[in-house]
């Protein structure tokens, strides 16, 4: 259904026949962390994120798993050669 508490207008899940569903009746505005990213939208002069009502307890523990600007950091292990192997493959 369309929203009529904070984000007037867009599509949100949580609103009902009765009003918004959500935890407390409104969304909650963005936290610092969310600076840049595409998700928030301004609504009224204030920024909502436009895919959670609370962006708060996405990044309680850690990184906003649908965060825009957070570039996810790739970890590449070095595989343990094994030193006799490795000398027997080189003696072809």
């Amino acid at each position: 259904m369309v929203c009529t508490t904070v984000r007037k207008g867009t599509e949100c899940p949580f609103m009902s026949a009765k009003g918004c569903s959500y935890n407390g009746g409104v969304c909650h505005e963005v936290v610092e962390q969310c600076g840049g990213c595409n998700k928030s939208a301004e609504f009224e002069t204030r920024w909502y994120c436009s895919a959670f009502p609370q962006p708060v307890l996405k990044w309680k523990s850690g990184k906003c798993n649908l965060a825009t600007h957070v570039a996810a950091v790739a970890t590449t292990a070095k595989a343990k050669v094994n030193p006799i192997k490795a000398s027997k493959r080189g003696k072809n």
